[in-house]
């Protein structure tokens, strides 16, 4: 079972990594979120497939939009009852290591 963070938890977490933000939505729900931006559409693909490789190596699936050369991710643990969980910081970090890439 994922572990819950607090808000301070997740506020420290945060803080090593790069453009991601805290909050709770218009659903209720706890979420950390981030917009990437790419050259171009076949970029952003790229890196949305990138992450769907990880995301079903560790089971932890995120939200993912996608226009054009633009991508933002959204992170909640529904398992966790919609809260931040020690699993959606890991995602996070490794999403933040794709790009970089």
């Amino acid at each position: 079972m994922p572990s819950i963070l607090t808000a301070s938890q997740i506020d420290d977490e945060l803080q090593t990594l790069t453009g991601w933000k805290f909050k709770r939505d218009d659903q209720g729900r706890d979420i950390i979120f981030c917009d990437f931006t790419f050259n171009n559409f076949c970029e952003a693909f790229g890196f949305i497939s990138r992450i769907g490789l990880i995301a079903e190596q560790i089971n932890h699936h995120p939200e993912i939009f996608n226009i054009y050369n633009r991508v933002k991710i959204t992170m909640t643990t529904h398992d966790a009852g919609n809260k931040v969980s020690d699993l959606d910081i890991h995602l996070a970090r490794r999403i933040s290591q794709l790009s970089n890439t």
